[in-house]
């Protein structure tokens, strides 16, 4: 379809009109959209499950997410070669368009207040979500698993406390 020259105005069928300026740049009459509002963009429940799980762990008193189960697995996936470690451990994520609500399970510190650690970490959590993912946090629900006590020791270092296999230097 050729464009029909008149003057300096330039016309496309189904184009709307344009000005041309002396440069050469047309000027559109249509009213003009926002670049940032030309698409969509979608956040997987994954994505939110690792922030959250980030924050979640970056709160004094948290010594682990998930359940004892989820933990054990999770370090021998992480002993194997090309496994990784599950930042997204014992957290889930509803995610709709513009909001997101979260499940915590957590394992805290003996001697921690539960209480003000479910409160520090609720905010962390929503905080870093909605910065991050840029949706509202309906709710963020935490479920406390474990308390890990002083003499404990880890499930995770428990297979690299011994010899694993592996000849010992002396």
């Amino acid at each position: 379809m050729a464009d029909t020259k008149t003057g300096n105005r330039f016309e496309s069928p189904g184009q709307g009109s344009r000005t041309a300026s002396r440069d050469g740049a047309g000027e559109s009459r249509r009213p003009k959209v926002e670049p940032a509002s030309r698409g969509r963009t979608t956040i997987s429940d994954g994505v939110v499950e690792k922030i959250a799980g980030l924050a979640a762990r970056d709160v004094p008193g948290v010594h682990a997410l998930g359940s004892g189960m989820a933990r054990t697995f999770g370090a021998m996936r992480d002993r194997v070669p090309g496994g990784s470690s599950s930042a997204a451990r014992g957290v889930s994520a509803e995610v709709g368009e513009l909001q997101t609500a979260l499940d915590l399970e957590i394992v805290v510190e003996y001697g921690v207040a539960i209480t003000d650690l479910a409160r520090s970490v609720r905010e962390n959590v929503i905080s870093a979500v909605e910065r991050m993912a840029g949706l509202e946090v309906v709710e963020v629900n935490i479920a406390v698993s474990d308390v890990k006590l002083p003499d404990e020791q880890d499930e995770e270092s428990e297979g690299s406390s011994g010899s694993g296999g592996r000849s010992r230097l002396q």
